[in-house]
Order: C-alpha cells, then structure tokens, then sequence
C-alpha cells in the first residue's frame, strides 16, 4: 500500500508537466496562428478549463508529496511538492495580471495588445510547465532512492 501512495506524487506531477508541455507545444502555437479576434475568444475559455484542472493537479501533487514524505522522510519528496505548489505563487504574481486583463478584454477590443499579452502568457506558463518537470524529477529521484531495484 505505501508503495502505491508513493506512486501518486510521481504520477499527479506527470499529468500535470504533461498537461503544461501540451499547452506550450501543441495549443499555445496553434492559437498564436488565428488572428486577434479568434486568439483572444480561443484563449479565455481554454484558460478557464485549463486552470482549473492544473490548479488542482498542483495541490494534489504536493498534497500527495507532503504524504509520500511523511511515510518516507527523503528531502526530495518534500522538495518535489514545494517545487509543484509553487506554482500557486508564481501564477498569482506574474501570470495573474496579464489574466486579468486578458478575460476582461472584449472581442472588439482584440489586436495588437492581446496578442502580445498571449504572447507572454506563454512564455511564462513555460516556467510551469518547468516547475512541473523539476517537482516530476524530484518525485523520481526520491523513488529511485526508495525502492534502488524498482518496485
């Protein structure tokens, strides 16, 4: 059984990095071929559903990695949920403001200036999807220090 919850971490940060890599290979370039109007109405509900499920990916996984470290007291585990649930600050401080401004915008208003804020959104969700990766490599290293021969 505690094998399994020490799985969790690793797996939750997966979806999570995985999700995040989607976003900055795949979708963000996708929209950054529309023109203003349509990048800006595709960008705010695909940030409204994304959002809500990497915010609770995040929690989760440092939830779970907090767990892990608790039955298994290896620094990394414990380094892995701070570097998943940071996060949490990161968006709030330098990703909220351009949100913000982003979901109050109005098709009308659609150009230049939208266009660059989604610009830097995306580059800014690459430091997610970098903290991501680190708290999965993290996870990972703290298993390879548990369980040497695998599980």
């Amino acid at each position: 059984m505690t094998a399994l919850i020490l799985l969790l971490p690793i797996v939750l940060s997966a979806v999570f990095a995985g999700a995040a890599l989607y976003i900055n290979v795949a979708e963000q370039p996708a929209r950054l071929g529309l023109d203003d109007r349509a990048l800006l109405q595709q960008w705010v509900p695909s940030y409204k559903r994304g959002t809500l499920m990497q915010s609770n990916l995040a929690l989760a996984s440092g939830a779970a990695g907090a767990l892990a470290f608790w039955l298994d007291p290896n620094g990394l585990w414990l380094a892995g949920a701070v570097l998943i649930v940071a996060n949490w600050p990161f968006t709030f401080a330098a990703i909220r403001p351009i949100t913000r401004r982003l979901k109050t915008a109005s098709a009308d208003q659609a150009g230049r200036d939208t266009r660059s804020a989604i610009r830097r959104w995306g580059v800014l969700h690459a430091i997610r999807t970098g903290l991501g990766f680190a708290s999965l490599a993290a996870y990972a290293m703290a298993s390879a220090r548990t369980w040497p021969s695998g599980l």
